[in-house]
């Protein structure tokens, strides 16, 4: 059975979509519809600037789905899938890609949610770290004591694959976090690069605004089942989908739950669209992982 993927933010670099644009009059055409919905040319930058230029928020996540979705279209005949997802960002991605949003309203609301997203970063600062080499269980445990000892809210953001869970909170909470995470064994702990806490509470402000664009959207039932990001589930209702987009903000990404529920109903073939491949190495980990304990 055939899954396509579809990646989040993180995924971008410059050249990105240039192939497409260049060779395909259809990725043309939908490249320079999305410059005049944006009311700028984000295929200059995409194709030829700069990589500080790309980080901005209201650049980085519509090139990652602009690319992701037009990478899609343009296989024609072989885009068939029989499921799909997207990591965080990758699920407005999918959702268009298997037809329950327009390819106008899915730029639109990830333009909004990027808008969002950044407004809520500034208002408070906050932060994500990687967690390499830990079960989840103790992760989640550790999480939960920290965020109760009043230096603000910790919580897991993103389960990537086995042994990479990401956590997102307030600064001084992910450091006494990291630090007790090491204590109890962990390879790594790393702070990212990032300039909030996606994927925890401290997104509510963001999420009200974008749900408010999602709740003016019409949604269509997608061709095949997508599974989203909170439940790690397949749905094709377009009011489950909605309500799911809307909690995604806030949310935990369960990427390895969702690959894992695809793999038990018979997925054997993964396609990543978008830039990038690094779906593909967390979905190697999660299979191997399911291969050797039967985890589905």
């Amino acid at each position: 059975m055939k899954a396509f993927v579809f990646p989040g933010q993180g995924a971008q670099f410059v050249g990105m979509g240039k192939d497409l644009y260049d060779n395909n009059p259809k990725a043309k055409e939908l490249f320079e519809k999305a410059n005049e919905i944006l009311g700028y040319r984000i295929t200059d930058i995409m194709f030829e600037g700069t990589d500080e230029d790309l980080k901005q928020t209201k650049v980085t996540q519509p090139a990652v789905f602009l690319h992701s979705v037009i990478s899609a279209i343009c296989m024609g005949d072989a885009f068939q899938p029989t499921m799909v997802a997207g990591h965080s960002l990758g699920e407005f991605s999918a959702l268009v890609a298997a037809g329950a949003l327009s390819f106008e309203d899915g730029l639109k609301l990830v333009y909004a949610r990027a808008m969002a997203m950044q407004k809520a970063c500034e208002a408070q600062p906050s932060t994500m770290a990687a967690i390499i080499g830990l079960p989840d269980d103790k992760i989640e445990a550790i999480c939960k004591e920290v965020s109760k000892m009043g230096k603000g809210v910790v919580v897991p953001a993103n389960y990537n694959n086995p042994g990479q869970l990401v956590i997102s909170g307030n600064i001084e909470a992910i450091n006494e976090a990291c630090e007790q995470l090491k204590a109890a064994g962990a390879k790594r702990a790393l702070p990212l690069k990032v300039g909030g806490a996606f994927h925890s509470p401290l997104m509510q402000p963001a999420k009200d605004e974008l749900q408010a664009a999602i709740e003016k959207t019409e949604f269509a039932a997608p061709k095949c089942p997508i599974y989203q990001n909170v439940d790690a589930k397949p749905h094709t209702d377009p009011a489950e989908i909605k309500q799911n987009l809307i909690a995604q903000l806030t949310s935990s990404v369960r990427w390895t739950q969702i690959v894992q529920n695809m793999i038990a109903v018979g997925a054997d073939d993964f396609t990543e669209c978008g830039p990038g491949k690094a779906l593909q190495g967390m979905i190697a980990k999660i299979n191997k992982e399911v291969s050797a304990h039967g985890i589905a």
